[in-house]
């Protein structure tokens, strides 16, 4: 009879604990809230209807620099004037689920909604597949007022060269919206064209066809960890390269109703 109860105590005690075991890193077991993009982007497209001036954050790379994205959090939670953030991804250092999970967490606190980018280093180990779980597909597109944002997986080496990246087609799919208030485009991705996650066998082709876009803004990418601002083809398509988080900075961007834009780098 006292072995039985010291048994069953025992399996209670297991069973009841079995939330305090740590799992391996890379398990893939996910809390909390999943899909943010698609959620975030239905926020977006609605408070932006109608609307002629956009204005949005542009940060990047936040790998491993928690507390600086929580500064940023903080530092752009005192604007007024912000319709949205789009993180431009490496959201994760090596892919473990937890990182996903803390930087979600602390994304999360912003006031405004936002959409994250796949980066190369989301893609490390199971990396894909905790990144479309929590924050959707690594190509998709919003509409906020009448500039469409296509945002793409660029991360070529990542994928080694066995998928489309970045994706022809979706872009030409995207293209092909007539939607008559879509009438401006901003391309966004992790990876600029000439680096080395991208496939520069292409590099050109991917050039001539997003300028294929309605009124085509600029571009505005991540990855590199430094401020890049430059007409990569010289062809009047600006490139927008942003620092990581951890630098302190962050892009502002405003797109007038004129067809103009400015912006500007945010230090905090």
């Amino acid at each position: 009879m006292k072995l039985k109860l010291f048994v069953l105590l025992s399996l209670t005690c297991l069973l009841s604990a079995c939330e305090m075991i740590e799992y391996h890193p890379y398990d893939g077991r996910i809390k909390g809230g999943k899909g943010i993009n698609a959620k975030n982007i239905a926020q977006i497209e609605e408070s932006c209807k109608g609307k002629k001036s956009i204005r949005f954050i542009f940060m990047s790379d936040s790998q491993r620099w928690y507390n600086e994205t929580e500064d940023f959090v903080k530092h752009a939670n005192k604007r007024d004037d912000i319709d949205f953030v789009i993180h431009g991804g490496d959201i994760a250092d090596f892919g473990l689920t937890k990182e996903f999970m803390w930087m979600r967490d602390i994304m999360n606190g912003l006031h405004v909604p936002y959409v994250v980018l796949l980066g190369n280093h989301d893609c490390l180990a199971n990396g894909e597949e905790i990144y479309r779980e929590i924050f959707g597909t690594e190509n998709f597109s919003f509409l906020a007022g009448n500039t469409k944002f296509i945002c793409l997986n660029t991360n070529a080496l990542e994928f080694d060269y066995s998928f489309a990246v970045p994706d022809l087609n979706f872009i030409e799919e995207q293209q092909n919206d007539d939607r008559p208030e879509y009438t401006k485009t901003v391309f966004a991705m992790h990876v600029r064209p000439f680096s080395d996650q991208f496939n520069n066998n292409i590099a050109k082709h991917f050039q001539d066809d997003i300028k294929k876009s309605k009124n085509l803004q600029f571009c505005i990418n991540g990855h590199d960890h430094s401020l890049k601002i430059d007409d990569l083809f010289d062809d009047g398509v600006m490139y927008f390269g942003c620092p990581n988080i951890g630098k302190r900075q962050y892009f502002i961007f405003t797109l007038n109703a004129d067809d103009t834009y400015s912006y500007e780098l945010v230090e905090f």
